[in-house]
């Protein structure tokens, strides 16, 4: 092949390839490939995956539930054989250190602030998350409705971090045992 031909060859090889096209800018540059250095350098190396944690969250709240508010203690325990009064003033307990967990990892707010039963525009765009459109729904947005509920969202999560070992990361609650 001619240098007419080669040069055509290479100007049309320079577009479509990026190494290439690099490997002649160093050449026209005056600088010689070698062996040792290649036209282009080696893409760094990709982290490591991170290391799926040992304890789903679920567990960590559940066991901050269970640690301050002895939830899972009462959901667990057969209520039937109790007085209502019992249950009442067990519950009062366990309703308030909740609610304080609640509170303290999540800090809950209202996603609507308006009160229930008010009228409510949703617009067009809105986000089903955030809105669950009940009865006579049709057409497109903007819905007119009554607020039937203020919905929930959390403005942090600040779950525990888990730092035990593989093999009690289901662990809600340890079993306390008594040494004499």
């Amino acid at each position: 092949m001619g240098k007419l031909g080669l040069a055509f060859k290479s100007f049309f090889r320079v577009f479509g390839n990026e190494e290439f096209a690099k490997s002649v800018e160093q050449l026209l540059s005056g600088k010689q490939l070698t062996a040792e250095t290649p036209a282009t350098p080696p893409p760094p190396p990709k982290p490591p995956a991170p290391k799926k944690p040992a304890r789903s969250d679920a567990v960590s709240l559940l066991s901050a539930l269970q640690r301050e508010a002895r939830l899972l203690d009462f959901l667990q325990e057969s209520i039937a054989e109790y007085e209502d009064a019992q249950i009442g003033a067990a519950v009062r307990d366990i309703h308030r250190d909740s609610a304080a967990v609640i509170q303290r990892m999540f800090a809950p707010v209202a996603v609507v602030a308006d009160d229930e039963g008010a009228s409510l525009e949703i617009p067009a765009g809105y986000d089903p998350a955030e809105f669950r459109l009940t009865g006579n729904v049709a057409g497109d947005p903007p819905h007119q409705g009554t607020l039937q509920h203020h919905g929930w969202k959390a403005t942090r999560c600040d779950l525990p971090q888990w730092t035990g070992g593989d093999a009690a990361a289901n662990v809600i609650a340890p079993a306390e045992v008594d040494v004499a």
